[in-house]
């Protein structure tokens, strides 16, 4: 479903030494496989995301995403690959303030002119819980609402792949676990590949497998000795 090879992305500010962002990344995931990038900040592992989405070019490398070389897609190809084939889950700024859970859950719907777009997100709604919430306006969500609210735009087109972003970033661990339980659980009923970047050692958890990356470079993962191996915990707490 995903495969990168040999990604190359490096800035660099004023006459210093080059940034590696990401420096000869090679990455392969398959449909239904929940792939966790674990990392702190800094690491690399938003331009990652970002290169895979085709939101920017890479300096080298490929990004090949259900068959496909984005870097070969025109513009209105990478807009459909947007909108069919990648679900991204945002941040609580990416919803509109004016509108109500169910509105914000169906805006890509509503961007390829879906009929009845609200009417068609409201069970995905209803799975991630948020039934008695549907016509609340985002001010009135809770953190952990918004999220799930995310979730389900990212999901409302049944895509393929799901890149999410530090998604639990706002959240206590209570709410951390039940939103990457739910992004779990669903993408699996879906069969939607995940990628999920994350600087949370309680969050690769929830993951098939775990990549750490480290000043741009990806290793296998290694848990910080100060905590338990977090995917232990999980299924400890699963028995």
């Amino acid at each position: 479903m995903l495969q990168t090879r040999d990604l190359v992305k490096h800035y660099r500010v004023g006459d210093g030494d080059p940034i590696r962002a990401v420096d000869g990344v090679s990455l392969s995931i398959t449909t239904g496989e929940f792939v966790a990038l674990y990392g702190p900040s800094g690491s690399g592992k938003s331009t990652l995301l970002d290169l895979i989405a085709g939101f920017q070019p890479p300096d080298s490398g490929m990004v090949c995403i259900d068959g496909r070389d984005i870097a070969h897609l025109n513009e209105k190809e990478h807009a459909e690959l947007l909108l069919r084939v990648l679900g991204i889950v945002g941040g609580p700024e990416d919803l509109l303030p004016g509108a109500s859970a169910v509105e914000n859950a169906a805006l890509k719907l509503l961007r390829a002119d879906t009929k009845r777009a609200t009417t068609l997100v409201k069970p995905l709604l209803e799975e991630l819980g948020l039934t008695e919430r549907m016509n609340h306006k985002t001010g009135k969500l809770s953190m952990g609402e918004r999220q799930r609210v995310l979730i389900a735009q990212a999901l409302a087109f049944n895509p393929k792949l799901v890149l999410a972003d530090e998604p639990t970033g706002h959240l206590d661990t209570l709410h951390s676990r039940e939103v990457l339980g739910l992004l779990r659980d669903l993408c699996q009923k879906r069969q939607a590949a995940v990628l999920l970047a994350t600087h949370d050692p309680q969050a690769v958890g929830f993951a098939d497998r775990v990549h750490e990356l480290r000043d741009g470079h990806i290793r296998d993962y290694e848990p910080d000795d100060l905590f338990l191996d977090p995917r232990t915990a999980v299924a400890e707490e699963a028995t």
